[in-house]
């Protein structure tokens, strides 16, 4: 069951001790949420994952969809056999075939390529046709954001329900709490505070990730076993 922005705001109200939000308005906790939820989005990718067959333009540079941030992984093509795709070492590929990027363009493709310092982008291979190429993609998407309700509201007129999974519930708490406690972090004591939220925020990622290793289908055969476990 999603989880409400209110509730979480709510939570957050009573932590700071601020009843009639004077000091930490909702609107600003509101901002803060949002801000939390494209920090989820940074640090675990999957948490916001879409599925979707996404046509190719013609040749062999793509980009992800309009409302994506990263690219999760390629997996087959949607049409003729639906063979799966690959992905593979663009530079292995230039190196044995440097001229691959001019290559005849098909309709099924074979590999892909990506590289994290550009995540909205990928190559494939060989170069997909003007029409008729299509793919099965993961992707990570933007978060939605929850809407700011007017000056001076309570808690009580947020709406709507947080974007991502409701397992990141708490460490969005912990993250407004931060943002909350590093506004002011000139008084006694609210420096640490803001600290450890994140530290807290961070190791519920983290922890997070540990978990959905430990239990992610894998073969017996699998060489990458032994390292995961470590």
């Amino acid at each position: 069951m999603p989880i409400s922005a209110q509730s979480i705001i709510q939570r957050c109200v009573d932590a700071l001790q601020d009843p009639t939000s004077i000091r930490w308005p909702v609107a600003e906790l509101v901002r803060y949420l949002n801000d939390g939820q494209r920090e989820v989005v940074l640090h675990r990718p999957d948490a916001m994952r879409k599925s979707a067959a996404v046509a190719l333009v013609a040749g062999t540079r793509q980009t992800i969809p309009s409302d994506g941030l990263k690219l999760i992984d390629i997996v087959r093509n949607t049409g003729g056999t639906k063979r799966a795709v690959r992905q593979v070492n663009r530079e292995i590929l230039d190196a044995q075939t440097p001229g691959w990027h001019g290559l005849a363009s098909v309709t099924e493709i074979l590999h892909f390529m990506f590289d994290a310092r550009d995540p909205t982008a990928f190559y494939v291979y060989p170069p997909a046709a003007t029409s008729g190429a299509s793919v099965e993609m993961l992707y990570a998407s933007a978060p939605a954001d929850v809407s700011e309700p007017p000056p001076g509201s309570l808690y009580t007129a947020v709406t709507g329900n947080i974007s991502v999974p409701d397992i990141y519930g708490n460490a969005l708490h912990d993250y407004i709490m931060f943002r909350a406690y590093s506004k002011d972090s000139e008084y006694a004591g609210n420096a640490a505070r803001a600290q450890a939220c994140y530290a807290l925020f961070a190791n519920s990622l983290g922890i997070e990730l540990k978990a959905t290793v430990a239990v992610a289908p894998t073969t017996q055969g699998n060489p990458n076993m032994a390292a995961a476990r470590g």
